[in-house]
């Protein structure tokens, strides 16, 4: 078996072309949205985040979560909202903008992972879809350039 590379931008069908962007924008906008899921929890109740941690793989997550996080769950509710409209505001504005923010989203899935098991039925799909539209935008972004 062969793997072989997709052809150029130049060569792809016009259609092809037009939905270049269309993963990113996705993503983009999925990470604006849950900012506001965010927004929301802690308006309505911040201790809704008590029990994230209950299941981390490592002490340190657990304990940090209960010492750190929930001594403030407002502001670190509030943190994680501008981090996740930030990250999705870079995917959508696209260009250079568009690499931090991709490493931005794939790095929250690889943390999201050390608050247990149970979250790794959503990351590891989420971080083969997101790597490869990651490098797939990269890419089409280097043959436009």
């Amino acid at each position: 078996m062969t793997i072989t590379q997709a052809p150029p931008l130049h060569r792809l069908p016009s259609r092809a072309r037009r939905h270049s962007g269309l993963g990113r924008s996705l993503v983009g906008g999925f990470f604006l949205v849950m900012g506001g899921v965010h927004l929301g929890l802690v308006a309505a109740d911040p201790q809704v985040y008590e029990h994230f941690a209950d299941h981390g793989l490592f002490g340190f997550v657990r304990s940090g979560w209960q010492d750190i996080v929930m001594a403030a769950p407002s502001v670190y509710g509030l943190l994680l909202m501008v981090g996740e409209i930030t990250a999705g505001t870079l995917l959508l504005v696209g260009g250079r903008a568009a690499r931090i923010g991709w490493i931005a989203v794939i790095t929250f899935h690889v943390l999201l992972m050390l608050f247990g098991w149970w979250v790794w039925a959503w990351s590891l799909p989420a971080l083969a879809l997101l790597c490869w539209l990651a490098s797939r935008d990269l890419r089409l972004e280097r043959e436009q350039s």
